[in-house]
């Protein structure tokens, strides 16, 4: 599959089989996310890899009752690190780049997912203290998004996207 392939035929999966996940195939999703660019190459971001099934109940419950997250068999919760980023950059990093950081590892994750045949959501909308308690998150690290991992059973349409020029604009914005 190319990358361009991977970007328009990924979707957001909400229905998985009960077929685990290979460890090869967690390791591929997990380096795509190392392969990231990220702010003076920290890499300030860590993934938590959930399988149990209590605490992916829990974090579903978390994430206000998306019950679908707990059928998954893999709930990836990935964090930025706050400490490692400014160490460098100060409140900047802290505050904003390592969330980045983040962002771009997790969109690796989720194409290299779909590429392997496997499927995920971004789940941004969770009650974040609740989130690190169940997953014993330390204050350094701040949890972005849980990650159902498995493989679909469903096939979504793709959703509209917007025409380019209602948001690209030339030289300065109009």
């Amino acid at each position: 599959m190319d990358v361009f392939g991977a970007i328009k035929g990924r979707r957001s999966i909400r229905k998985f089989k009960k077929d685990p996940v290979e460890n090869e195939k967690l390791n591929k999703i997990i380096e795509a996310g190392i392969w990231a660019p990220s702010a003076g190459n920290l890499q300030s971001w860590e993934v938590v890899v959930v399988k149990e099934p209590e605490l992916k109940e829990k974090l579903a419950a978390a994430a206000y009752l998306r019950e679908f997250i707990s059928q998954a068999p893999i709930v990836l919760v990935i964090c930025a690190n706050k400490r490692v980023c400014s160490s460098i950059y100060d409140k900047r990093g802290s505050e904003l780049y390592c969330i980045q950081d983040a962002a771009c590892a997790g969109e690796n994750m989720l194409l290299a997912a779909h590429a392997l045949g496997l499927g995920s959501c971004w789940i941004g909308a969770f009650d974040e203290e609740l989130v690190c308690e169940i997953i014993n998150i330390p204050d350094l690290l701040r949890p972005l998004a849980l990650f159902p991992l498995g493989y679909p059973d469903e096939k979504p349409y793709p959703p509209p996207r917007d025409d380019m020029g209602e948001f690209v604009h030339q030289e300065k914005f109009h």
